[in-house]
């Protein structure tokens, strides 16, 4: 089994759930505090891969459900910047094993990268589970 560095908001519910369906699967999980870490844009994109740069953020994020940011008009440069600021703008969790880095909870994905031992569900195990009242970006031209 893995020892899984797992990147987390404490206190989050989804991330205790989260927590918990690794170590059942029998990883060791390392927790380690999302917003008190020193990120850098190299070391914080590195856990990002190839997914759109909207895809990066955490939509609970209160300055998302606001409106005053939108992901989907961001550079992947001003994201970083953005995230570094205000780490819980940065879609959680993010997680390594053996120097490979990704971010968020799919549950198929997760189990076909490190295994989960149980079985797989089509269930959110990544948003928030309080109300949502996030308001729409505004349909912007995205020149970039």
């Amino acid at each position: 089994m893995a020892i899984v560095i797992f990147y987390e908001k404490p206190g989050c519910v989804r991330n205790t759930l989260q927590k918990s369906l690794l170590a059942v699967a029998g990883h060791t999980v390392q927790a380690r505090n999302l917003l008190l870490e020193r990120w850098t844009s190299e070391r914080l994109h590195s856990f990002f891969g190839d997914l759109p740069v909207a895809q990066w953020f955490n939509r609970s994020a209160p300055r998302l459900k606001s409106g005053e940011i939108c992901p989907e008009q961001l550079t992947a440069s001003e994201a970083l910047t953005l995230m570094i600021a205000d780490p819980l703008l940065i879609r959680r969790p993010l997680l390594e094993v053996n120097h490979e880095r990704r971010v968020g909870f799919e549950p198929t994905i997760i189990d076909h990268w490190i295994g989960l031992n149980s079985k797989p569900t089509q269930a959110d195990l990544e948003s928030c589970p309080q109300k949502s009242d996030a308001k729409p970006c505004p349909i912007v031209e995205n020149t970039r």
